[in-house]
């Protein structure tokens, strides 16, 4: 089954209060209204796209261990997952997936990373609970998010759903600030130009993981046929 088809089968059965779930209307209401609007504001438009130069960054693992995104990209291309928390259903299975695809990434020459608000705690569990075998980085206020245009803020009724939810994001991320990034999900050719980019404003959806590995072995095709010290990519 596809990472999409498993989104979706899992959101019709939540939304529909199968068991375990017993959701109120009025909240898949109050989810959609948030979706509908981070849509609306445009901000899936104003991120980071293909063609863009990426944004260095240098974050902890999950064993608090810096990890370098130029290091990393010395050694090929390098994908970026960002996503909301261990807390969020949809971003488990995500990463579920990507582990599934970690293989044939790593085939093609590439590095995976996924990025999170959440603390080096909270990653360990998701690598525990997801069986991953990439880094999960923690990215303290969402600073290399916004970087990229993903930070959002949450609106004031969303909070207040949130905390009705016992989903206390200043707990999980050890900041006080009511923010999330956009899932989005990045390859970074080894000049630093992004060459896919992919961004969701409804949390919801995601792309396929194979869906990527064009891009990546893009990459490695053009390195393959310019000469020594020209990676051929020219943005």
């Amino acid at each position: 089954m596809s990472l999409q088809a498993r989104l979706d089968a899992f959101k019709a059965d939540f939304e529909a209060g199968k068991p375990p779930y017993s959701v109120p209307p009025a909240v898949i209401a109050t989810m959609h209204r948030a979706t509908a609007e981070l849509i609306a504001s445009g901000a899936p438009l104003r991120a980071l796209k293909a063609g863009d130069a990426a944004p260095e960054f240098v974050l902890p693992d999950a064993e608090g261990q810096p990890v370098s995104s130029t290091k990393l990209l010395k050694d090929g291309p390098l994908v970026v997952s960002f996503y909301r928390g261990v807390w969020c259903p949809y971003c488990n299975m995500e990463l579920q997936a990507l582990q599934a695809a970690l293989a044939a990434y790593r085939d093609a020459g590439a590095s995976l990373v996924a990025i999170s608000p959440q603390t080096a705690p909270n990653s360990r569990k998701a690598m525990r609970q997801n069986g991953v075998q990439f880094p999960i980085l923690s990215d303290a206020r969402n600073d290399v998010a916004a970087t990229f245009g993903l930070r959002f803020e949450l609106p004031p009724y969303l909070v207040d759903l949130y905390k009705q939810l016992k989903n206390d994001l200043p707990s999980f991320n050890a900041d006080p600030s009511w923010t999330l990034p956009m899932p989005a999900r990045y390859v970074i050719a080894p000049d630093g130009a992004i060459v896919y980019a992919e961004v969701n404003a409804d949390y919801t959806r995601r792309p396929e993981p194979h869906d990527l590995l064009p891009a990546i072995r893009s990459v490695g095709n053009r390195a393959s046929r310019s000469p020594s010290g020209d990676t051929g990519l020219h943005f």
